[in-house]
């Protein structure tokens, strides 16, 4: 099978990036510098929620197409406001709301990605917009070949154009693109379409306490420990 999948597509919050804990750590550091009293672990639950919720608005046609950037920033305010918190100023808004541009790498993704890497095509394809996954590959050494953001295709997954939309930049067929995520969802959504499907479990993404996609909830073409162990099961 492995040679015939010539490029691989990543999810990337949470399959490749720890969002929550990287955003944690750095707001909580920020934050204590600024002599700011927020709590920031609730704060991250709160804007992470709004997220399915603000693409939904998006792919259903209430809202134009909106980039992830400008729904995160809607969300923050209205979090904000949520927590009764008083919007701080604009470039310190701006900060936090960037943060998503600084997420740091789980320990495995680096040195996978580069193995992947010596064999295949690699990008993200993540609902994130140009301007975050190219700050966040500077941030934790991702190195992607081309960045398949969502913000190209002018669709969030799982629409079709998004999986589809790569395949047609590349000239490949969809059986010769694997999606990696470790989300049944996403993995679901691509398989539908043709493409190949590799399954990583990140147990911890959400917090302790995760209960969804804890386990491959299908037989999916691979399932990996981490992406240094997807490189290994692909002769990387």
């Amino acid at each position: 099978m492995t040679s015939s999948v010539k490029a691989i597509v990543f999810d990337t919050f949470g399959t490749v990036v720890d969002w929550r804990g990287s955003i944690i750590r750095d707001l909580t550091a920020w934050g204590a510098a600024e002599g700011l009293q927020i709590d920031w672990a609730g704060l991250v639950d709160r804007w992470r929620d709004r997220y399915n919720p603000q693409k939904a608005r998006v792919r259903s046609g209430e809202l134009p197409w909106t980039n992830l950037d400008e729904l995160h920033f809607d969300a923050l305010k209205a979090v904000f406001a949520e927590m009764g918190l008083a919007e701080l100023e604009h470039d310190r808004m701006m900060h936090v709301n960037r943060v998503w541009h600084r997420l740091d790498g789980w320990p495995d993704a680096s040195r996978g990605l580069h193995r992947l890497k010596s064999k295949f095509i690699i990008g993200p394809l993540s609902n994130a917009n140009v301007a975050i996954l190219v700050n966040m590959a500077k941030h934790a050494d991702l190195p992607w070949d081309n960045v398949f953001s969502c913000e190209l295709f002018q669709h969030y997954k799982p629409d079709p154009e998004t999986y589809l939309g790569v395949c047609k930049l590349l000239y490949l067929e969809p059986g010769a693109v694997m999606m990696c995520a470790a989300h049944n969802y996403d993995l679901a959504a691509a398989r539908s379409l043709g493409l190949k499907t590799a399954f990583i479990a990140r147990p911890t993404e959400y917090g302790e306490g995760q209960t969804t996609d804890l386990t491959a909830e299908q037989r999916w073409d691979y399932v990996a420990d981490d992406l240094e162990d997807l490189a290994r099961q692909l002769g990387c």
